[in-house]
């Protein structure tokens, strides 16, 4: 901790830091209640319309690899404030695009924007708190990241009928201006502004990282188990409202109990954890969700799709992914204790760009629920084989 983190410690304050944290995690999943309704008002395709889910998922991957050593150099609060600046104005020009590939750019840009508050704010947090307050308020913070994609459902599948789509990016424009007011008035610098950013010894680390079986195991194992949902996320708008004929603002509410399936699977790994082999709880949660896929995939090919089915089979897949995420990150994590850093950003990279392509893969052909079925399915064989792989390297290793 920095010699002077005692003395900023009451000056960044917690809801602060929270709000800014949250506003990265809202706007993933804020507008996928909207997507029918601004694909019919800029005339675009279902597919065209969940790019703009993926390229925000994209953005937040990009954002891990390169606010941390930015932050390192130029300080916390600069770049905080940069971000947050440009999650306000890529909200604007969201909120105004006039085309579909124009929001897909501003969705980007914000996503890159908001990227900094998921990533500095727990920064800020380890660098004002002492080790036990710190854990206390990092596990605050984890909240607030899987709060947002919860709740984000459900303000979208409110605000788009009510309001219309671009209220839901103007909420956003409005709430990246409230985080950088708080951040510019309340939260200082914590860090030590001025690091040199040791490029090549970052690029030593990942190259390390990218030619270990074991990390590339669990870095593309834990993505598919866990961020290859967001492909079902971005598909259901057209699923419950195209295929299944209900409501818009009843979409919210079925994602919303697909993500509470993410916080009970979070909450039991907690309780597994001393009891279960990591290895043989991460390849269990996971074989529920893939389980949980081909019921759904049978259910699309057989033409039985029905709102209780698809709910229960993917707050299922939610549920392994919820369990499977913390060990898959603590596996990966554990491949080289030397560069536990550069493991995590490049982690978070590879699940968030998974998440990324899993979407986009959602989007292809005529009919979502299908697209989404397969890619779920084939998302988990490769989770499968991913950890059977890696669990093989890391016996091997000597």
């Amino acid at each position: 901790m920095p010699p002077h983190a005692g003395a900023h410690r009451r000056h960044a304050p917690l809801w602060a830091l929270a709000l800014v944290t949250f506003s990265g995690t809202l706007a993933m999943h804020i507008f996928v209640p909207a997507l029918p309704l601004a694909a019919a008002d800029l005339g675009s395709s279902p597919a065209l319309m969940q790019m703009s889910i993926s390229v925000y998922i994209f953005g937040l991957a990009l954002g891990q690899l390169v606010y941390g050593p930015l932050a390192d150099r130029y300080g916390r609060r600069p770049m905080l404030l940069v971000g947050l600046a440009l999650y306000t104005v890529a909200g604007l020009a969201s909120a105004l695009a006039p085309s579909a590939h124009a929001l897909i750019v501003a969705r980007l840009l914000q996503a890159l924007g908001g990227c900094a508050g998921l990533v500095l704010g727990r920064a800020i947090v380890r660098d004002t708190a002492l080790p036990q307050e710190a854990a206390r308020r990092l596990a605050l913070m984890n909240l607030m990241v899987t709060v947002g994609p919860g709740v984000a459902p459900l303000i979208g599948g409110l605000l788009a009928p009510a309001l219309g789509w671009r209220a839901i990016l103007a909420a956003l424009c409005v709430l990246g201006m409230v985080g950088f007011i708080c951040t510019w008035r309340l939260i200082p610098e914590t860090g030590t502004p001025g690091a040199q950013v040791n490029t090549r010894a970052l690029a030593r680390h990942y190259r390390q990282l990218l030619g270990s079986p074991v990390f590339l195991g669990y870095a593309l194992g834990g993505g598919c188990a866990t961020t290859a949902m967001y492909a079902f996320i971005a598909a259901a708008p057209f699923i419950f409202a195209g295929e299944l004929h209900r409501p818009p603002h009843k979409v919210g509410l079925y994602l919303s109990i697909l993500v509470s399936g993410v916080w009970l699977g979070s909450m039991l790994a907690s309780r597994l954890v001393t009891r279960v082999r990591m290895g043989r709880m991460l390849v269990s949660a996971n074989a529920v969700s893939v389980l949980a896929a081909f019921v759904l995939l049978g259910a699309v090919l057989a033409h039985h799709l029905s709102v209780p089915l698809v709910v229960v089979s993917m707050f299922f897949f939610t549920l392994g992914s919820g369990v499977a995420a913390p060990a898959a990150l603590t596996q990966a994590l554990s491949v080289n204790p030397h560069v536990t850093g550069s493991a995590s950003g490049l982690y978070g990279f590879a699940q968030m760009s998974i998440g990324a392509l899993c979407t986009v893969l959602a989007g292809i052909g005529p009919d979502p629920a299908l697209a989404a079925a397969l890619t779920l399915a084939g998302a988990g064989v490769v989770s499968q084989a991913a950890f059977w792989v890696a669990a093989r390297a890391a016996r091997s290793k000597p």
